[in-house]
């Protein structure tokens, strides 16, 4: 820590981060190891749950070694070789493109444990960590309508007591209810999509799979001219630990997306599946647990008196894929060096010149992408669209290596082969989200 960065008190801070899921041990890392002195304030205790299907992409993937995280095999981590879609009568296996600026692998890893790694990553870099630090309402100046710290409660339930902290800047990084944001007046808009996911875990002979597995059709069998076709793609994820991942998403551009109960559509899909698989409620290893995934930016703006959204919270999430994680860090390596750069400027005008540099430098770098992915998820709402697409798209492993690289986002920027270059220019030309 510099020593202009030193706390007044244990109460106040440079900067305060509210949630240490991937956005906010990411960010509040960065900003640590800048020699700000950062608050990360965390409800629960970890280890913890959260929903994911636990598959990280090789763009999560470089962020985990960009923050030092050890990533060996040895060290609890499962590599990935690429992705393998199945669709209409069709099973293709894909490996992850080889690209300067992304590793060509991708890792499986819980959740509970996954973000704990992060954070304690955080805390190393000189982060002081809250857990059992459950954030209420924002402290508000009067005058200005700036936030200058957030109230909390701390502590088990049974001995809870009252604190504030104080920082000139806020980041919420507190996920999609980000309450936070909702307390500063900054509400989810209703044009961006929206997804929700649902998962559980299964002991299976497929646990140690080297690809992840993405069901493009999801079918309810129920027996001869009984079959249908279920909204949303499935996945299924080997944990390397005797379990997989079985999963699915659906978005809200699906006519059937408020009528089903989504967990009794995972179990039709898993009861489909060959017996020997091991998709039975028998070898079920915990309960089938949901999460909404906000897209697209669907929180804006991103900064705004005092307080910058990451991740979840400002709908960061990748319409294509449902991918979350690695736009959650991107975010707050991004949010990160924005406020290290503010934060060296003399005056009040300078530093507020610095900070809304952070929400063009975000559509900078998605806007377009997620506008063509706005587009994307509209498209295959319609499950006529999605029966072509999946029936005739996929026996083309030309277009489909080019729909892997668009999906997942993964493109070198500069120097890369026609595909590249074709995906870089459709984002570029897109209008920014």
């Amino acid at each position: 820590m510099t020593e202009q960065s030193k706390p007044l008190s244990e109460n106040t801070a440079d900067v305060i981060v509210v949630g240490a899921g991937p956005a906010g041990s990411t960010t509040a890392y960065y900003l640590a190891k800048a020699g700000l002195d950062v608050l990360l304030l965390e409800k629960t205790a970890f280890p913890r749950e959260k929903v994911c299907g636990d598959g990280l992409t090789p763009r999560a993937t470089k962020q985990l070694v960009s923050m030092g995280i050890d990533i060996s095999e040895e060290a609890g981590w499962l590599r990935n070789k690429g992705l393998r879609i199945i669709g209409g009568g069709v099973r293709l296996q894909l490996d992850w493109p080889d690209l300067a600026a992304y590793p060509n692998y991708g890792l499986v890893r819980k959740r509970d444990d996954f973000d704990e790694q992060l954070a304690r990553q955080a805390q190393k870099a000189g982060a002081r960590l809250y857990e059992r630090c459950n954030v209420g309402a924002p402290i508000v100046d009067d005058r200005t309508g700036r936030i200058t710290g957030v109230h909390a409660k701390l502590g088990d339930t049974g001995d809870k007591r009252e604190v504030t902290f104080h920082a000139p800047l806020v980041v919420a990084a507190d996920g999609n209810s980000t309450r936070l944001s909702l307390a500063m007046g900054l509400h989810r808009r209703e044009d961006r999509p929206m997804g929700v996911a649902v998962r559980t875990y299964f002991t299976s002979p497929r646990h140690d799979d080297d690809y992840l597995e993405s069901w493009l059709e999801l079918w309810d069998r129920r027996g001869p001219g009984e079959d249908r076709l279920l909204p949303g793609y499935g996945w299924i994820f080997g944990m390397g630990d005797g379990t997989s991942n079985v999963g699915l998403g659906v978005l809200n551009t699906s006519a059937s997306f408020k009528e089903l109960d989504w967990r009794e559509v995972l179990k039709a899909w898993c009861a489909s599946m060959p017996e020997d698989w091991g998709y039975t409620p028998d070898n079920m290893t915990g309960p089938i647990r949901g999460a909404a995934l906000p897209m697209a930016f669907n929180r804006q703006p991103h900064y705004t008196k005092g307080l910058l959204l990451v991740g979840d919270a400002g709908g960061l999430v990748n319409p294509f894929n449902g991918e979350g994680i690695a736009y959650a860090m991107e975010s707050g390596q991004i949010a990160a060096d924005v406020i290290v750069q503010a934060h060296a400027r003399a005056t009040a005008a300078q530093r507020e010149l610095a900070l809304h540099r952070y929400p063009k430098v975000l559509k900078d770098t998605y806007g377009g992408y997620y506008t063509l992915g706005r587009a994307f998820v509209k498209l295959i709402g319609n499950p006529k669209v999605m029966k072509i697409a999946t029936q005739r798209g996929l026996t083309h492993p030309m277009l489909m290596k080019f729909t892997l690289k668009m999906l997942a986002n993964l493109t070198d920027p500069t120097g890369g082969d026609a595909m590249d270059r074709i995906i870089n220019g459709l984002s570029k030309v897109a209008p920014k989200a």
